[in-house]
């Protein structure tokens, strides 16, 4: 196999706005966690070129819930004033079923879902994801018209996907997301994104979450791999660069937009995203930029 090594001329921005519970907070750092906060700094986001947020369900203090209604709010919000596409996670480290774990798939504007592709350590704890629980949420996805997004935490994962789309649980095309800097699991070292891009089927469209980033240089890396997709914000790492910390989830959007543009490409609209990613079409609100 040979993944693809040159750049996009478009890419597309994702915003994952909220810091996890427990993660490092810097003196003064606000974290959005109520519906309200949540819409306020994701509208802001596509403002400044984001065309995805991913969301998990959380209750009003940013712990992890299987209530759709908190959720569902969230979106009210966000969708009355964006045609932002929504990634819904079944993921994140909680004591939450499979079904709840899944929970924004229930939401029909939730046009992209993550799919983690196998269990991997987390600190000093195991994030578990069996291939049965990946089965089970795959046909949840099929059965909400929901394409899911492969997130890949080391290369087996990658076989996983490959051996699941042959069983027929996944269907081409696939989207890959690599996942590198959690801690005790792949590292967020240049040299390990272009293992990961060789192992990829040829013309495979894939993107970045670098957790803990400190500044843009892994990012970088992965757009002149590539990459289709550049995903920044609270949830990831809190830096503009390093030392520097970000104001608000719309100063790392800004901050990556620039670089992207610096680089001579150009950031995907929301309506550019769907086609470059072939979503189903959603009927969504007319917005003018």
């Amino acid at each position: 196999m040979s993944g693809p090594m040159y750049p996009k001329d478009k890419i597309i921005v994702a915003v994952a706005p909220v810091r996890h519970t427990g993660s490092y907070r810097p003196e003064g750092f606000h974290n959005p966690v109520s519906p309200d906060e949540i819409a306020e700094e994701t509208v802001r986001c596509w403002n400044e070129g984001a065309s995805i947020v991913h969301l998990h369900a959380r209750d009003e203090h940013g712990n992890q819930t299987p209530r759709l209604d908190l959720f569902s709010r969230t979106l009210d919000s966000i969708k009355a004033q964006t045609d932002l596409i929504v990634n819904g996670s079944t993921g994140g480290v909680a004591d939450l079923s499979i079904e709840e774990r899944c929970i924004s798939l229930d939401d029909p504007r939730v046009e992209i879902a993550s799919l983690n592709m196998g269990s991997v350590n987390f600190g000093e704890s195991v994030y578990i994801n069996t291939v049965a629980d990946i089965r089970f949420w795959a046909q949840r996805m099929r059965d909400r018209n929901v394409v899911p997004e492969l997130e890949v935490f080391n290369p087996s994962m990658i076989t996983t996907s490959l051996t699941l789309r042959d069983e027929g649980v996944l269907t081409d095309p696939l989207h890959f997301n690599f996942c590198l800097g959690f801690p005790n699991s792949i590292s967020s070292d240049a040299r390990n994104l272009f293992f990961l891009t060789d192992l990829l089927p040829e013309g495979t469209e894939w993107g970045l979450v670098n957790e803990g980033m400190t500044d843009l240089s892994l990012v970088a890396c992965a757009l002149g791999l590539g990459a289709r997709v550049l995903r920044v914000g609270f949830e990831d790492g809190v830096y503009l660069r390093n030392g520097e910390i970000a104001r608000s989830n719309a100063d790392l959007v800004r901050n990556l937009v620039s670089l992207i543009r610096i680089a001579g490409k150009e950031v995907a609209s929301p309506a550019e995203a769907r086609r470059l990613l072939m979503l189903p079409q959603l009927q969504t609100m007319d917005v003018s930029l």
